[in-house]
This record gives structure tokens, sequence and C-alpha cells, in this order.
């Protein structure tokens, strides 16, 4: 494993039974960075990182993470990492204090060290007004802030989160990641799994995951400029007669409406869409303002998942 990545994972699989919920991923995380697993829930990413924590055996491939393999070494790699479920997962009946007080003695953090790190995070994130509130009678993005505090406490190298932000309000998302950022400037790792697309804009590389199977992989701009499609955007009087028009035309992969206008995939196969898609509105008699456009990373996750055949029920 090279010493620039933090994880390096071979044709990872996980089954359950005769459901692949994982299936031969492989993933090159570096250093200090935020990577980002992006898909919609059932998509294999909490799986993922439960193997990549030790906490599930593969079913075939292998992993290294930090130098160490999983899950054979998980317990020398306990240590090093951070874990923050999407659940939170604190005591609601210990005050904010006695909480980060409890993970320190878990993680066997020396008590000048602890006292040390519990002053610095209460400051840090906000939580010292007061730092006797019990963590059950705290808000949303209160709660958030300490699970993070908990989960670095112990300063890893890398830390895991598992849609961390399910369930708070905008500008406690925005402040999360704002943390996130400095972390990342002292040199710590972080894999985060999301189904919130501009998140996943803000990470420094992501995995695209759909039904286990990793179906694109790079930086978000890089993925948006090579997406597999021509994107197209519709302006009309008449959304409902324009969709139905797109409808009979087999290379539009998918349609979204914007208000007002539409947001057509199009199979690059076909030849000047514009024009296509234009005349198919001329023969209904539908006035319409048709042009390429930019991609967006949902974009992106459509056109990456929209060739896949749907699973086969066990």
């Amino acid at each position: 494993m090279s010493d620039e990545l933090a994880i390096e994972a071979r044709n990872l699989t996980r089954r359950f039974g005769k459901l692949t919920a994982v299936d031969h991923v492989n993933l090159s995380v570096p250093r200090a960075q935020i990577y980002g697993f992006l898909g919609p829930n059932g998509s294999g990413k909490s799986t993922t990182i439960r193997m990549l924590c030790g906490l599930l055996t593969p079913s075939e491939g292998e992993a290294q993470v930090l130098g160490y393999r999983v899950p054979q070494q998980a317990e020398a790699l306990r240590r090093k990492i951070g874990y923050m479920t999407q659940r939170f997962s604190l005591y609601d009946d210990l005050s904010v204090r006695e909480n980060l007080e409890f993970i320190g003695e878990i993680y066997s953090v020396p008590a000048a060290r602890r006292k040390r790190r519990v002053a610095e995070l209460l400051d840090e994130y906000r939580l010292g007004d007061p730092p006797n509130q019990r963590a059950g009678t705290m808000s949303g993005g209160q709660r958030q802030r300490l699970a993070l505090a908990a989960a670095t406490l112990h300063e890893p190298e890398l830390l895991f989160l598992d849609e961390p932000t399910s369930g708070v309000d905008p500008q406690s998302r925005r402040d999360f990641w704002e943390s996130l950022f400095r972390l990342v400037d002292r040199g710590t790792t972080i894999l985060v799994s999301t189904h919130y697309m501009d998140e996943a804009e803000r990470c420094h590389a992501l995995a695209i995951l759909d039904r286990g199977v990793l179906v694109a992989n790079g930086a978000p701009q890089q993925l948006m400029e090579g997406i597999d499609a021509t994107v197209l955007e519709i302006e009309t009087g008449d959304v409902r007669a324009a969709r139905a028009a797109l409808d009979t035309i087999a290379e539009v992969q998918s349609v979204a409406q914007l208000g007002a206008r539409l947001h057509a995939l199009v199979d690059r196969r076909l030849a000047d869409p514009v024009a296509q898609v234009h005349a198919a509105f001329v023969a209904a008699g539908i006035g319409a303002e048709v042009r390429t456009t930019s991609a967006s990373l949902e974009d992106v996750f459509v056109a990456a998942t929209h060739s896949r055949p749907e699973a086969t029920p066990a």
C-alpha cells in the first residue's frame, strides 16, 4: 500500500445470503482529503464503511486502512480511526462533558490529555454553554456537533462519517462541513457518505454507488465534465406536452422539471440532439427553445446508473 493512500480496497464484496450488498468495489483514498460516497439508501455505502472499519468481514476481496489489513488488524486500527454514524449514538442521559469524558476513557486517552481535549472540543464545537446540558435535550445541530467532537476526541488519522448531516438544517450542515475542512487542514482523512448532491460537490473526490456497484469515481468537476450523456435545457410554455414529446425519443434517458424548464439527458450517440429534439417539438406543435447546458452532479449520477438493469429479486 502506498504511504500516500489512507484506504486501498480491491474487489471488496459483501453478501447477505443471496443479496450482494457490495459488489467487487475498488477504492484508493488519498490521505488528508475528503472522499465522498454518493448514492441512495440501499446502495451499499454503510456496508462498505463497516467493512473498512473492521466491523464486517468481507465475503470477498481485501482492504488496507492506514496500512492495517481489515478485518484481521481491526483492533490495532481502532485507535487510529473515528466513526460517526447517521443515528446519534451517544448517551442522552449524560451531559455534554460527561459524554466526551466517557469517550476519552473508552479510547484510553490519558487523564491530562483527556482534560485538555475535552476543553478544546467544547470551545471548537461551541458546546460549552452549558457543558452540563444533557445530550438528550440538545437540538439536532448541537447533537451533530457533539457527535463529531466525540469521534475526533482521540485525534484519529482517519474519520468515517455515515450520512452525518441527515435531519439537520442547512446552516448546521454548512457549519459542519467547515469543521470537516479544518480537520483536513490538520492532516485528517475523511470518508463521508451522503445522498445530498451539494455535499458531494464539496468532496475532493467521490465514488458513486448504485446497488452495491461502483459506477463512477473521480473529482466532482471531472465527473461533470466527462458525463456520458448530452445535457439539454428546454424552455417551453407547455411543459406537460414537451415531456410527452420527449418520451417518444428513445435516446432521451431522463427528464427533470426545474420550474418552467425541463432538463434532459440524451444518449451521446444521438446525432445533433438539439435539432432532433426541436424537430420532435415542431412535429407535436410545441413551441420551445432547446440548448445544451453543463451537467450537474445529479446528472452524472442519473447517467451513471441509467443503463444498469434492475436487480432481479432473490
